[in-house]
């Protein structure tokens, strides 16, 4: 496992829920790395493994990422074939994500960037309340995620869409789908959340054509991948007025560098990469479960699709 500089909590939640696993914690530090003999190592749970690691571990049975998404194991070009590949889904990290929407969504819906501004001006100033049934918010992603997040958002009244590559059929949702259906899903959306996984396909879809598809006075959230956005586009598209303000927890770059303009700017909201953290001891619930099927000769479940690379 390769868990960065805290590893205590993965080992104890490991031994916790699977007494027999013989865990060994991997380290770029010598004094640190528990590897020992690569040919013992069976499974490896991995964020942001080093290039060329994990090719060097003969009997790999399944490399688990230790995040929802997975396109930090595609930086290693030597990443082992025939190996599967499989996606964290775990309840603790479908639930922060679906807080971290619901939170900024009801933000923007309410327009309390505004009235933070008014706070820090000290005026005592009212806009007229909308009406959720009026509002509606789009989910651009409908994976395990995006559905989530889509659901918990219907009780709340808004008028809730969602985008994917293929069809989905979510109740309470209206749900459009590929290439042809994402302009139209894009029109119909004042409350934009992306939560797609960042692929070549989709790498800047949030752009200034996509974005000048949104309705005038639209909100971005993007708690994906920053590599979804092209910068300049969001912020000239907030400059026009178009694009009323976004909230962004992922960047091309993090750390976001200090001068970047993100950080000044008063209709942008920055998070650092908070929204759904991942919780040692339920996704070892997962991990572990998926350890024994594999041991009882079933196949992984949520493997990844190295075609599609999700």
């Amino acid at each position: 496992m390769a868990p960065g500089d805290k590893p205590d909590p993965w080992r104890d939640a490991f031994l916790a829920q699977m007494p027999d696993a013989d865990f060994r914690v991997w380290s770029d530090d010598p004094a640190k790395d528990e590897t020992g003999d690569p040919a013992d190592i069976q499974y490896a749970i991995v964020w942001k493994p080093k290039p060329g690691v994990l090719k060097g571990l003969p009997n790999l049975k399944a490399i688990f990422s230790m995040g929802a998404g997975v396109d930090h194991l595609w930086n290693d070009p030597e990443l082992p074939g025939g190996v599967p590949l499989v996606r964290l889904v775990d309840r603790c990290l479908t639930q922060g994500m679906s807080e971290y929407v619901l939170y900024w969504t009801i933000h923007h819906h309410r327009k309390m960037g505004v009235y933070a501004g008014w706070t820090a001006e000290h005026k005592w100033k009212r806009l007229r309340q909308a009406d959720a049934e009026q509002r509606r918010v789009g989910i651009l992603g409908l994976g395990e995620l995006g559905s989530d997040a889509a659901k918990k958002l219907v009780p709340l009244h808004y008028q809730v869409a969602g985008w994917a590559r293929t069809n989905k059929d979510i109740p309470g949702v209206e749900c459009f789908h590929g290439p042809d259906q994402l302009i139209p899903f894009l029109n119909r959306t004042d409350i934009l959340v992306c939560l797609l996984p960042l692929t070549p396909d989709t790498q800047g879809i949030i752009n200034k054509d996509t974005l000048a598809a949104l309705p005038k006075g639209a909100c971005l959230i993007n708690c994906a991948r920053g590599g979804h956005v092209v910068d300049d586009d969001l912020i000239a598209a907030i400059a026009s007025g178009h694009i009323e303000a976004a909230t962004l927890d992922v960047f091309h770059t993090e750390p976001l560098p200090e001068d970047h303009p993100f950080w000044s700017h008063p209709k942008v909201n920055v998070t650092p990469h908070m929204a759904s953290l991942t919780v040692p001891h339920s996704s070892t619930e997962w991990y572990v479960a998926n350890i024994r099927r594999m041991e009882a000769g079933e196949p992984p479940l949520n493997t990844v699709d190295r075609g599609t690379r999700y």
